[in-house]
């Protein structure tokens, strides 16, 4: 008998029964249910089960919060109900019958990003500390860097470049070939068609507006400009999306003796061509657009309202999943502006959520049940992942989680009045220090000093007053 099978059993009944559950699965810290009549699930007594942390529901999926053993429990589900488990992926894909199309939009942006993300956090690091070493004068009176001192930093320097201009130049070989690989089509196309898009061959895209002349391709009735689209969000998924589509189309009508020819040749071809033609100009306009519009506003004369709604009201988002789409206008602000504004406010916010945890452990110290809830979700949300506070914790008391938003609030004001600036996106916590551009060390730790003290403070004066313990 495991060592969950009685919770495990009482959970199964109270989700609405094996015939209630479409698919389920588990990730690190939750079990994730895809139910097919969300209204059967007895919220009320899941979460009062002894080994549930919290629940909420996100993306179609109704996600309960175990924590580290999660792995045990699911094992003892799987055996009690008879249910075969599915991996993550089947079981997203089952959730988006419970999915209005905005969440399919911003489900599909996530996907997307997903695999993307720790190899930008990486180049996000690397740039911060080339940074430090190249750019910061700290040595003979202010007057050296590190890197003019030594030729081993220098070196170093150097070769880190190497790493940097893969994540970030050759951004859209991943995102076509991230795209190919969740819709289901041809990875290497993906991969081929992200590497025209990037091509040495190509003007750099960080050169084009200081350029007197731009090549072109000359076909005598036309010429097509060279222009690559290195770091280009919009353009790169434009031009995936495309792929996919002209892919399916072309494997649905052609025999298959000759698809194996005609399929891949077809669809790349005319991927290519449209890319350079027409989507590549289109993506670059929209992406610079709304980069230039949300550049805008957080430098802007209402900066400061700009913080203040962004850094209140993102926390509210990850709720909906819409907070997806901050990755991709990420990604654009730092092509185009050489570093966000806009991940800074995200990291404080995550930090605030974590404070307004602190606050419960201050307030419920005397309480060993719910410190088990409280101290991991804590640690966990102090290094990026907010999830365990926020629904299992925070949202839980209500007045947590509106401490967390007004500490993030004020945090996010100060840090875009300051320009608080991040290389690219980085872990969403207390780490995040690492990834801000050097000069703005200082004010984000003072704005994540903000995001400590305020939720924490907000936290337990409210939590004494309502005698939480």
């Amino acid at each position: 008998m495991g060592k969950y099978q009685q919770d495990a059993a009482e959970m199964l009944r109270l989700v609405g029964g094996k015939e209630n559950i479409a698919a389920v699965s588990h990730c690190m810290t939750r079990m994730r249910f895809v139910l097919n009549d969300p209204a059967k699930a007895d919220v009320q007594a899941i979460e009062a089960l002894k080994s549930v942390k919290g629940s909420f529901t996100q993306a179609g999926q109704f996600q309960v919060i175990i924590g580290n053993t999660v792995a045990d429990f699911y094992n003892d589900f799987t055996a009690v109900s008879g249910i075969e488990g599915v991996s993550k992926d089947e079981a997203k894909s089952a959730a988006k019958q419970n999915q209005n199309p905005l969440q399919r939009l911003m489900t599909a942006l996530a996907e997307i990003f997903a695999p993307l993300i720790p190899a930008i956090i990486t180049g996000g690091l690397i740039l911060g500390f080339r940074n430090v070493i190249d750019s910061l004068y700290i040595f003979e009176n202010g007057t050296a860097t590190l890197v003019q001192l030594s030729q081993f930093w220098a070196g170093v320097d150097h070769f880190l470049w190497l790493i940097g201009e893969a994540v970030f130049h050759m951004l859209p070989v991943g995102i076509c070939w991230s795209i190919t690989k969740k819709m289901g089509t041809n990875q290497m196309l993906g991969i081929v068609l992200g590497l025209t898009l990037c091509s040495g061959q190509l003007l750099n895209a960080y050169a084009v507006a200081g350029a007197e002349t731009v090549p072109v391709w000359d076909f005598g009735f036309a010429q097509v400009k060279m222009i690559g689209y290195q770091a280009q969000v919009i353009p790169a998924m434009l031009a995936g999306f495309t792929l996919v589509y002209l892919e399916k189309f072309f494997r649905k009508i052609t025999p298959a003796v000759i698809s194996m020819i005609v399929v891949p040749f077809c669809s790349l071809l005319l991927a290519v061509m449209a890319a350079h033609f027409v989507l590549g100009p289109i993506g670059w306009s929209i992406g610079s657009a709304i980069s230039s519009f949300v550049y805008a506003g957080i430098t802007g004369s209402l900066r400061a309202v700009f913080g203040a709604v962004f850094g209140t009201f993102y926390a509210p988002l990850v709720i909906t999943g819409l907070h997806h789409m901050s990755n991709a206008i990420d990604t654009q602000l730092c092509a185009d502006f050489g570093g966000t504004m806009l991940w800074p406010m995200i990291a404080l916010s995550n930090i605030a959520q974590g404070s307004a945890v602190l606050g419960m452990i201050y307030l419920q110290r005397k309480n060993a049940a719910a410190q088990e809830v409280n101290i991991p979700a804590c640690i966990s949300c102090y290094l990026g992942v907010t999830e365990p506070a926020m629904f299992g914790v925070n949202l839980k008391y209500n007045f947590p989680f509106i401490s967390a938003m007004i500490g993030s609030g004020v945090a996010g004001i100060f840090s875009v009045v300051t320009s608080t600036t991040a290389n690219s996106i980085g872990v969403g916590g207390l780490p995040g220090i690492l990834s801000i551009q050097p000069q703005y060390m200082v004010t984000f730790a003072i704005a994540m000093l903000i995001a400590i003290v305020i939720p924490f403070v907000l936290t337990t004066v409210i939590g004494k007053r309502k005698n939480i313990a």
